[in-house]
């Protein structure tokens, strides 16, 4: 609309914009880069992915962690029995007998022990330290004290799953997984804002043209009961003009209401208090570029989060397999010692006079008849290792799919815009000229609403296609995980 009907008929619009945008001069004008930074900082969808972010972190440094030496204090205080034992004894004539007597018995330990896990061949290697004391009361009272200051030992499970080893690859596919939903998240986030962003953006221009339509028709209505007056239309003219101005008023009343939910809306994305007044910057100007679909596709299978989580669930799958196939056949399991220790009456000669301490020991685990259970669990598994395959194979093929119709969408999208900034300003001329042609009796009255209907589908429609760039823009950023202005992955802070 030129400026000259901007100061003539849209003087009184004009000025309740004015007064309306009064309070919202106070903040500085919101663009869509602010709006995303601020939903990603305070939003409480990137608050909840962050936090679920740094429990990921956690429990993989907890993880780490866990792999080198620990060392732990275990110990009994008391452990306290009485009941009735058999003790042998010898009777008068000589011979041995059992008798049954009553027994309270009472021990202390106290242990420590250095554990790591040896994570080759998913062993354990420890080292132990230890002290005990027993105590016996009844018809024998006594008590006794045994020591083992030093014990090293190795504990290895032989032709069974290396746990340690799958637990590593198990761990490292989680993180990556984890890693590559954050920041999907994070673009998720964006994208959620530019839409919400868009909307109530699309709201506030809503209201403005509502407010200028209804300045128009109260000005048209105006003429027309003059001309009414002097015989120049018919009064069919003078009510289609009354009727169009009441439905103006009531578009504006419905204007306002949404550009309030609008708001509100975007507000609770960014985590703003419900008082903070927003004005809004918006720009026609979009980034220059157009996405390559082949990157689109190969940078997709590169970095999404699809890809890792497939990739979890197929390390997942695998380690099920090796479980089934291991865990109940032939298999044996290691257990070999060597230290020092001895027994005394007291604790300050409990540390003397020590002797070696040797222990080997080789247990065997051979399942003779398990009525094809064995079997039926590695066939169990293995389906289910190819049904993760085939599911995975077909996410891939999915999210191939994805980011090459995202990216052409984007493309599509841009050149939308680029149509419907054209037909906003020639709608914006045409009802311009119509008016113009009206006010001097050259045109129909219908021709004139025609031509403003045009005019405010054309102003809903650009602003729909901006809408839809923006959202084309970051669904693809999302499904992709690469920065297509910058040339680059997406990475975190």
């Amino acid at each position: 609309m030129s400026a000259t009907i901007r100061c003539s008929v849209l003087a009184c619009a004009g000025l309740a914009l004015a007064v309306a945008a009064a309070p919202l001069r106070a903040q500085a004008p919101l663009t869509l880069q602010d709006a995303i930074r601020l939903a990603q900082q305070n939003g409480h969808d990137a608050r909840a992915a962050r936090y679920a972010h740094e429990a990921a972190l956690g429990r993989d440094r907890a993880f780490r962690e866990r792999l080198f030496p620990q060392l732990t204090l275990s110990g009994t205080v008391p452990q306290y029995d009485r009941s009735i034992v058999p003790v042998l004894q010898t009777d008068t004539t000589g011979n041995a007998v059992t008798l049954f007597r009553p027994e309270q018995q009472t021990t202390v330990q106290l242990g420590l022990s250095l554990t790591q896990t040896l994570p080759l061949t998913g062993g354990q290697l420890f080292v132990t330290s230890s002290l005990q004391r027993l105590d016996l009361s009844g018809q024998q009272s006594s008590r006794t004290w045994s020591s083992a200051p030093f014990a090293v030992g190795i504990r290895q499970d032989i032709f069974r799953p290396n746990e340690a080893n799958w637990d590593r690859r198990v761990q490292n596919a989680q993180l990556a997984s984890d890693e590559q939903a954050y920041l999907a998240s994070l673009e998720d986030v964006a994208g959620q804002v530019a839409d919400r962003y868009f909307a109530a953006y699309a709201a506030r221009k809503g209201l403005a043209n509502a407010e200028a339509n209804a300045t128009v028709n109260d000005t048209l209505y105006r003429i027309n009961t003059g001309r009414l007056q002097v015989g120049k239309i018919g009064e069919n003219d003078l009510l289609q003009s009354q009727l169009a101005l009441l439905r103006a008023r009531a578009a504006l009343e419905a204007a306002r209401l949404e550009d309030a939910r609008a708001t509100a809306a975007l507000r609770l994305a960014l985590g703003l208090p419900s008082d903070h007044a927003i004005e809004f910057a918006v720009t026609t100007d979009v980034p220059d570029f157009e996405p390559d679909t082949g990157i689109a596709v190969s940078e997709a299978l590169r970095n999404s989060a699809t890809v890792s989580q497939t990739a979890l669930q197929d390390v997942q799958a695998s380690r099920r397999v090796t479980e089934a196939q291991l865990s109940d056949g032939i298999g044996a399991t290691l257990q070999a010692s060597y230290g020092y220790n001895a027994t005394a009456s007291d604790m300050r000669t409990a540390y003397q006079n020590l002797l070696e301490s040797r222990t080997l020991q080789v247990s065997v685990q051979m399942p003779l008849w398990q009525w094809g259970a064995h079997g039926s669990s590695v066939r169990a598994a293995k389906a289910d290792r190819d049904r993760t395959t085939e599911q995975s194979r077909s996410a891939l093929e999915q999210l191939a799919m994805q980011a090459k119709f995202a990216a052409l969408s984007l493309v599509q999208a841009r050149r939308n815009l680029a149509v419907q900034a054209v037909a906003d300003s020639v709608a914006d001329r045409r009802f311009e000229v119509a008016y113009n042609r009206y006010v001097i009796g050259r045109i129909t009255v219908d021709n004139l609403y025609i031509a403003q209907a045009e005019k405010d589908q054309a102003l809903l429609d650009f602003v729909a296609a901006l809408r839809g760039y923006w959202i084309a823009y970051y669904q693809l950023r999302a499904i992709t995980l690469y920065d297509f202005v910058a040339g680059k992955p997406i990475r975190g802070a």
